[in-house]
């Protein structure tokens, strides 16, 4: 009788040794992944993309374009679902 072993107890250690392990190696990834990230941004910067420069009289004939071809897409479903 003195050798009888509380499941209960036995389980619980099991489960706080489980939940440790992958503790740890999620705080173990995490850091190797911050690390890599420092790593890459060092030695591959990333380079800015140059923004075009669009010309302030066409916003209005391009804001027209669009809306023509909205209209012409909205019409174009419009008779093929029919």
């Amino acid at each position: 009788m003195a050798d009888e072993v509380n499941y209960v107890l036995e389980a619980f250690k099991f489960m706080l040794l489980g939940m440790g392990i992958v503790f740890l190696f999620l705080f173990i990834l995490v850091k190797v992944v911050e690390l890599q990230a420092k790593i890459i941004a060092k030695y591959f910067p990333e380079s800015t993309p140059k923004t075009p420069v669009t010309p302030a009289g066409n916003t209005a004939e391009e804001e027209q374009r669009k809306v023509a071809a909205i209209i012409a897409a909205v019409t174009e479903f419009r008779n093929n679902k029919s």
